[in-house]
């Protein structure tokens, strides 16, 4: 492969597991990206580290319901979803910084490297991010779960395999390849 290559945007979606890790240093390892040119309208390109935060009420699987004996059946406690949120913040930071950290180590500068997250069904935001970011390729790692789990929890990076308006390049984990016994 030449030290050059001509990839504008990568999006790299990550959630925190091993997998999505692992896919982000796949793309770090083996894409090249388009380097800058002279002509100012022609930036490099870039890494997008791309991110999906559960809604907090999906986060959590909690609803507190009707208050008992006829109180209000649509209260809402601030305290409670201002926590969520906190909690959500600090679980997102401490992926980016991990995924960032991985970044450090391909010596890539903040120009090179991106963050976006965004609240939502990680399958439909993947794949409007990549419409919208313009993005040359996805990158995501597969959990792969079994028949029973894809059914109930369905498949992200099979559905933006099938949906995704770029090429996807879905890296299998580890243990789906070779498993030690």
């Amino acid at each position: 492969m030449s030290a050059a290559g001509n990839l504008g945007c990568v999006v790299v979606a990550v959630d925190g597991s091993e997998e999505s890790m692992d896919a982000l240093r796949w793309a770090l390892d083996n894409l090249k990206l388009r380097s800058p040119t002279s002509d100012s309208s022609a930036d490099g390109g870039h890494f997008v580290i791309f991110h999906v935060q559960s809604p907090p009420s999906i986060a959590t699987g909690l609803n507190p319901g009707a208050i008992p004996f006829g109180g209000p059946s649509d209260l809402e406690v601030p305290a409670f979803a201002a926590a969520i949120e906190a909690h959500q913040k600090r679980i997102t930071d401490t992926i980016l910084d991990h995924a960032l950290g991985i970044c450090s180590q391909f010596n890539l500068t903040q120009a090179k490297v991106k963050t976006h997250v965004v609240v939502g069904d990680p399958k439909e935001k993947i794949c409007e991010a990549v419409q919208d970011l313009h993005a040359d390729v996805l990158v995501m790692g597969s959990r792969a779960f079994g028949p029973i789990k894809r059914m109930f929890l369905g498949s992200v990076s099979n559905y933006c395999a099938h949906h995704a308006q770029c090429p996807v390049i879905i890296i299998k984990g580890k243990d789906g390849v070779t498993k030690k016994n």
